[in-house]
């Protein structure tokens, strides 16, 4: 019996959609995915394209001034690992796509910046989402601040080091997003790079 897609309803359906709990064709499943479908992460058909998908390197990053070099992810990687892995969870436990994380990590990264010319004022996105994500890096970065100042018995996590890995996850972020409305290839790509909670660990 030939099924009809249910998104088309003219081509044949071939696969199982979690998605739209129904049958689809593999047009649609293209077209689709993580457009106006809520794809499953653990989606067999969504990890086989993941694998196809090719990063791009943007042209221009933001924050261009601020430099995050190899020495700085290796001198800073407890704060890195800790800050991805919470960004991940956040993603993760609730209804965040890419994109809200990427108006987040703009918005923290504005706040900081203002930080470091004297002035205490935090950026807010509007979408409540990616409100939410902020909300949650900067409770795991005060988390870490404690945790660190409890290990050492001194502050050791300076906002200048916070920015720096803000703009790291930032770049991560832009080279990663698919550009897809409801894309989510840069969680995905977090919950493999940082997929249990880490021990945290920053140099002084």
């Amino acid at each position: 019996m030939n099924t009809p897609c249910q998104l088309c309803e003219k081509r044949r359906a071939r696969r199982y959609c979690p998605g739209v709990k129904g049958e689809i064709c593999p047009q649609c499943c293209g077209t689709e995915r993580e457009n106006t479908i809520d794809c499953p992460i653990d989606c067999e058909y969504l990890q086989e394209a993941r694998r196809h998908e090719i990063a791009v390197e943007p042209a221009e990053h933001p924050n261009a001034d601020i430099r995050v070099s190899e020495d700085f992810i290796r001198e800073h990687e407890g704060a890195v690992m800790w800050l991805s892995n919470a960004l991940a969870r956040a993603i993760e436990n609730g209804a965040a796509v890419d994109n809200d994380a990427r108006e987040a990590l703009e918005a923290q990264i504005k706040t900081y910046r203002t930080r470091e010319s004297g002035l205490i004022y935090q950026t807010r996105p509007s979408n409540p989402y990616a409100a939410q994500l902020q909300d949650e890096m900067e409770r795991a970065v005060e988390e870490l601040r404690k945790k660190l100042s409890e290990d050492t018995g001194m502050q050791t996590l300076r906002d200048k080091d916070v920015l720096g890995t803000l703009v790291f996850l930032q770049r991560l972020e832009l080279r990663h997003n698919n550009g897809r409305r409801r894309g989510r290839a840069f969680y995905d790509m977090l919950r493999h790079w940082f997929p249990a909670p880490p021990q945290p660990g920053l140099q002084p």
